[in-house]
Order: C-alpha cells, then sequence, then structure tokens
C-alpha cells in the first residue's frame, strides 16, 4: 500500500472499523496522509476541502485502494454553515460521525509590519476559526452518541516564536488553547480532544506556501542553509512524512487513545529540541 504500508503494521486490521472520519483539508499533502492511515484502519472517510476536484480525486484513491467508504464535500472551514451541511451529509451517509480531524490550514511567509489585514484575517479565520467552527459543527453528533474522537493538526514554530510568521504562530497557539478548554468541557459528553504538533514536512502545499521568502534571513526550514537541513537539525535524521503524522492521528483515535485527552503531541524527529531560533537582520532606521 505505498507509504502508508508501514503504518498499517503498527495497528490490527480494522481496529477503526465501523468508525467514521471527517476531514478537514484532507485533499492533500499531511491531510491526505492522515486520511490514508485511517482508512487501513478501516475507518469511513469524508474528506472537506475547498478544492472539489482534489477532494474528488483523493476520495476515489482511498476507495480504490483500502475499499473503505468514502464522502466527498466542499467548503470552505471560515463558513460555519458550510461545515454544518457537510457534517449532515456525512452524518447521513455514514451513519455517525466518531472522528475529527481539523487539518485545513493557511499560511505564507510576512515580515509582520507589511502584513496586510486582510492577510492576517485569512490565516487566523483558516487555522484558528476554521477549527472552532469544525468543532462546534461535529459536537452535537457525538454528544448524541456519547463518543468522539477530535484532533487538530497544530504546528511547533509558536513554541519558541517564528519570524516572519506571526499570523500563522499566533493562530496556531489558540488551536493549542481551544484543544485544552474542549478537553475540560467536552469530556463527560465522552469526546476526547488533542492536537498534534508536526515538525518540518516538506509537501506541496508547504513548499508553495513558504516559497521565495520576503527575506533572506528565513527559508523554508528556518535556516539560511537550505541543504542538510535533517542531517543538522533533527536528530532522527530525516524530514518528516504525512504518514508521520497520520499514524498519531489513528493511535489516538484507536482505544489505544480511550484515556488520552488535552494533549498535544509534538512530532518532529526531536527538531525542536535541537534547531536553533532564527533572528532576522537588523533594519537600518
Amino acid at each position: 500500500m505505498g507509504r502508508t504500508g508501514e503504518a498499517d503494521a503498527l495497528f490490527a486490521p480494522g481496529i477503526l472499523a465501523g468508525r467514521s472520519a471527517f476531514i478537514t483539508g484532507g485533499g492533500s499533502g499531511i491531510g491526505y496522509g492522515i486520511a490514508e492511515c485511517l482508512a487501513a484502519a478501516g475507518a469511513s472517510i469524508c474528506v472537506f476541502s475547498r478544492n472539489e476536484e482534489r477532494v474528488s480525486h483523493a476520495v476515489e484513491r482511498l476507495a480504490e485502494t483500502y475499499g473503505v467508504r468514502t464522502l466527498p464535500t466542499v467548503g470552505d472551514v471560515r463558513e460555519p454553515e458550510a461545515l454544518r451541511r457537510a457534517v449532515g451529509e456525512t452524518r447521513e451517509r455514514f451513519g455517525s460521525i466518531d472522528i475529527l480531524v481539523n487539518n485545513a490550514a493557511g499560511n505564507f511567509y510576512a515580515p509582520t509590519a507589511d502584513l496586510s489585514p486582510n492577510g492576517w484575517r485569512a490565516v487566523v479565520e483558516i487555522d484558528l476559526y476554521g477549527t472552532f467552527h469544525a468543532c462546534q459543527a461535529v459536537y452535537p453528533v457525538m454528544a448524541e452518541q456519547g463518543f468522539g474522537r477530535i484532533v487538530s493538526i497544530s504546528m511547533t514554530l509558536h513554541y519558541r516564536g517564528w519570524p516572519l510568521m506571526a499570523h500563522a504562530t499566533a493562530a496556531k497557539a489558540g488551536v493549542d488553547a481551544l484543544t485544552r478548554t474542549l478537553a475540560i468541557e467536552w469530556a463527560r459528553d465522552g469526546i476526547n480532544v488533542n492536537a498534534v504538533a508536526p515538525g518540518p514536512i516538506p509537501t506541496g502545499g508547504v513548499r508553495k506556501a513558504f516559497q521565495a521568502p520576503p527575506s533572506d534571513d528565513v527559508d523554508m526550514f528556518g535556516t539560511r542553509t537550505g541543504g542538510g537541513f535533517a542531517d543538522r537539525f533533527i536528530p532522527a535524521g530525516r524530514l518528516g512524512q504525512p504518514h508521520d503524522i497520520g499514524r498519531m492521528v489513528t493511535y489516538l483515535c484507536s482505544p489505544g487513545g480511550d484515556w488520552i485527552t488535552g494533549a498535544i503531541f509534538v512530532v518532529d524527529g526531536g527538531e525542536t529540541l535541537v534547531s536553533p531560533r532564527t533572528i532576522p537582520a537588523a533594519k537600518n532606521r
């Protein structure tokens, strides 16, 4: 099964059979890697994204490869009604929504002094508001079932601060806070709420978002030396892959995650332990 073949061996066959997952931004990159791992474990998959062609292609591949039920839904996480409508379609098709993965995100490099109000708003609304809207949309379904697993995809850059990323780091810090709060508030409804913070994973979307940064002081991975980053700054010795995150999400949604809630798991090969902060060069004033 390609990349997820290794992940399959980690879990009992069909460990998520009978469960259904709603994944925002699941048509490519990390989101699709998560969808693959959940599908390989037997879960039915709904992918929610703005790109209709990408969503349709993704669910076709999942159904063909893993033999699970799938559903493409199209919409924007910034629009609560679109999410509620997609949640209703998913429940009607699968009978339940057991898993929510908040993966949809937006990002780009921008000096904070020059960041436009619209640029700030777009990233915060997709990353933070979108996570909130999706959680609110699935809550009635999960509460009625008395069971739910919510996993939000965070990041590691806000744990130390990162130049040119004020909008994204602020939004993801909010996602972490929301995760802890909902974990307490919704625990008695049988809903576990956790987050996973990926390290450097050079997906196509990441490369597009971080290409040609406006400062020579920061490249895609926060270092002037793009080559050999994994050897120099990741103790595990390699960059991450989408299935590395998919494995963690699958575990949290499996019976192994039954007593885990309110946690934020850093999955980065040890990068945050050793990678230095990047300080932009001073500007003449």
